[in-house]
């Protein structure tokens, strides 16, 4: 987790710090955020988990931000794979620690109710478990599941709104993150398909500065 959490940190400090120095606008904020996935729907169901993380954000101009976020999804796996799951003992589970950067545009930078559209690119590191086999044989899958724990490139988009009151902020947003397979190990775990993809809804609570 620290391999993938503490670079995409600094580089996004690396990116955001000399923007503020630049601002031409107090249009700046951290948060925390948390809320919950879910993949595309199957004739089997939905696939929904938490999510949770925190994001900084810098003012460029009134309208638009720097952004650096990280964060985990507690489970991207497919949700035709989860329904399968669901009918087994074997809960299995892909999860991602990532860290991204981006810019936001804020459609009404000077307004308690801000809308906003944001585009990011970064890294996501998957981790594959798998749980309700029991004894050697659950330890020695185990072992083998860690071949799928790879970092792989990570875009994301998405949209909100975020109100304002004094120097706290409430964001309430929507992102779609697409996190690419890789290898055809990983990519026989999204179904065959060279991505995962998720869809997040979340809520997060902030301080301008």
């Amino acid at each position: 987790m620290r391999r993938i959490i503490v670079p995409a940190l600094l580089l996004a400090l690396a990116v955001v710090w000399p923007a503020r120095a630049n601002a031409q606008t107090a249009n700046s904020q951290v948060q925390g955020f948390g809320g919950f996935t879910f993949g595309s729907s199957s004739f089997l169901g939905t696939n929904t988990s938490s999510t949770f993380g925190g994001a900084v954000a810098v003012g460029l101009t009134p309208n638009l931000q720097a952004i650096g976020e990280a964060g985990r999804l507690s489970n991207i796996e497919p949700s035709l794979l989860a329904s399968l799951s669901d009918l087994t003992p074997v809960d299995l589970r892909v999860s991602a620690w990532y860290g991204e950067g981006g810019v936001r545009f804020i459609a009404s930078p000077h307004s308690a109710v801000r809308p906003y559209g944001e585009a990011t690119a970064g890294f996501a590191r998957l981790g594959t478990s798998i749980n309700g086999l029991g004894g050697e044989t659950g330890e020695y899958v185990d072992i083998g599941l860690r071949l799928l724990n790879r970092t792989e490139p990570m875009l994301g988009v998405g949209g909100g709104v975020m109100l304002q009151g004094g120097p706290l902020v409430v964001d309430v947003g929507y992102r779609y993150k697409k996190i690419m397979a890789g290898s055809s190990i990983v990519s026989a775990l999204a179904l065959g398909n060279n991505s995962f993809e998720t869809s997040q809804v979340r809520v997060g609570f902030g301080v301008r500065f």
